[in-house]
C-alpha cells in the first residue's frame, strides 16, 4: 500500500484531491472519559465547579471539527454540513459520540475524531478540580461512508 501523503522525494504534502468527485460523505468516532461515579453524578445533577460540563463539550467538539485543518497538518479544510455531538453517562464514564457530514472531494473522519477528542479533553478540564486521575480511552472510527474507498463499520 502506497502512502499518499509523501511526495516522490519522500517528504510530506497535501493529497491532491482536485480531480476527485464531490459526493456525500459523513463519519462518526466516539471515545470515552473514565472517572468515578461521583464524578459522573456531579456531571448529570449539574454541580460541576465549572457549570454544565456537557453543554460546554458539545461546543467544544464542535468548534473543534470545524477547525481540523488547523491542528492535523495534511486535512483539506472542508466545508461542513452537519456535527452532531452526543454524550452517555455511563456508571463510570461518560460516552462520546460524533457524527459529521460535508459534500466534498475527501473524507470526514478527522473531524468526527477531532471532535470525540476534543469534546473528551473538555470533559476532562471541567472535571479536573474534583478528579485528577480521569481516563480519556477509546478514541476511534465508529463508521464512515463515501468516498473512493466506500463504506467503512468497526466490528465490535
Amino acid at each position: 500500500m502506497e502512502l499518499t501523503h509523501l511526495n516522490e522525494q519522500g517528504r510530506a504534502r497535501m493529497v491532491d484531491v482536485t480531480k476527485k468527485d464531490v459526493t456525500f460523505r459523513q463519519a462518526e468516532a466516539e471515545g470515552r472519559v473514565h472517572m468515578s461515579r461521583e464524578t459522573v453524578e456531579l456531571i448529570r445533577t449539574g454541580g460541576a465547579p465549572k457549570g454544565d460540563v456537557l453543554a460546554v463539550a458539545q461546543v467544544a467538539g464542535i468548534l473543534a471539527a470545524k477547525r481540523t485543518h488547523e491542528l492535523i497538518p495534511m486535512c483539506h479544510p472542508l466545508r461542513l454540513t452537519a456535527v452532531d455531538i452526543s454524550f452517555t453517562l455511563e456508571e463510570e464514564a461518560v460516552r462520546i459520540r460524533s457524527k459529521v457530514k460535508c459534500k466534498g472531494e475527501t473524507g470526514v473522519e478527522m473531524e468526527a475524531l477531532t471532535a470525540a477528542s476534543a469534546a473528551a479533553l473538555t470533559i476532562y478540564d471541567m472535571c479536573k478540580a474534583v478528579q485528577r486521575d480521569m481516563e480519556i480511552t477509546d478514541i476511534r472510527l465508529c463508521r464512515k461512508s463515501g468516498g473512493k474507498t466506500g463504506d467503512y463499520t468497526k466490528e465490535w
